[in-house]
């Protein structure tokens, strides 16, 4: 209560809009393209709490958003993690050319221009992770959201001989327990939100080293159709036991529909998360539930 008080009295004497403890958020945006101008505007008068983006405005390293930029967001009360894969690698990246052959895998079938890697390799962690999240520090973020956690499931394993899916597993929750210990070390409070496979949670260490979890569809899929399938209230089961653990639930459904969204909404309410309802393209500033009149 002490640190919600203070936080409250330096906004006020900074003329800066308090923020959210990342647990309390109840509504966020998730924007990774289509900034106009190259510009973070919207998502500064954008009436969420929270924002993801992207680490960079153009998928490039020249393009990586100033501190200055991730400031005046701050200011508007919001915090904001930057947003960059850990399991796998699209061919757009600054990073990609580079990046050592045999370290990429196959591709994603969902994506066609992406390629998992071998993420447990040094490597990976000194030519691409530990540059990325050096650089969501330098540039004032309030954390990083780390996508494609879910590589240890999708990885062809006849290109990784000797590997197994449980094996995988382990390495991707010790991946992300390093990213924590890196990146806290460097900046203590410094947020660590995976997205997806909640099931890490099983994993040793994995809980104390994130802050909060990312789910996609978790009660509508892209299609904007229900999620009713087996894996849908299995997700929904670990995204619950995270929250009851004291992590922080950020839930992305894919909808169009009004009823679809109003059901979303009404989702998010009943278990106490944060809810977005978006499209696909995640190149827009969505509007929260309470402005949907839902």
């Amino acid at each position: 209560m002490k640190g919600v008080v203070m936080a409250a009295l330096l906004a006020a004497l900074t003329g800066a809009a308090p923020q959210v403890p990342l647990r309390d958020v109840r509504t966020f945006t998730y924007v990774l393209q289509g900034y106009p101008g190259g510009r973070l505007d919207a998502i500064e008068r954008a009436p969420h709490q929270l924002a993801i983006i992207d680490l960079s405005r153009d998928g490039t390293t020249k393009g990586y958003f100033t501190p200055a930029e991730i400031a005046r967001v701050r200011a508007s009360g919001k915090r904001v993690l930057a947003y960059f894969e850990i399991g796998s690698i699209e061919e757009f990246r600054t990073e990609y050319r580079p990046l050592a052959r045999d370290l990429k895998l196959n591709v994603w079938p969902d994506w066609p221009d992406e390629h998992f890697v071998r993420y447990w390799e040094p490597r990976w962690w000194h030519t691409v992770l530990k540059p990325r999240i050096d650089q969501a520090i330098r540039a004032g973020f309030d954390g990083v959201y780390l996508d494609t956690p879910l590589a240890y499931e999708e990885i062809d394993l006849k290109r990784v001989p000797g590997e197994t899916r449980a094996g995988l597993a382990r390495k991707m929750s010790d991946l992300i327990v390093r990213i924590s210990r890196y990146a806290k070390r460097a900046r203590p409070g410094f947020l660590i939100v995976p997205q997806n496979s909640p099931e890490l949670r099983l994993q040793r260490g994995y809980v104390e080293a994130i802050d909060g979890i990312g789910m996609e569809e978790l009660f509508f899929k892209a299609t904007d159709k229900p999620c009713t399938e087996d894996w849908c209230r299995e997700n929904l089961q670990h995204a619950l036991a995270l929250r009851r653990l004291g992590k922080a639930v950020l839930a992305t459904d894919y909808a169009r529909r009004p009823a679809n969204i109003a059901a979303a909404c009404a989702r998010y309410r009943r278990h106490g998360i944060a809810g977005n309802v978006t499209v696909v393209d995640l190149d827009r500033v969505s509007s929260p539930c309470s402005k949907r009149g839902s």
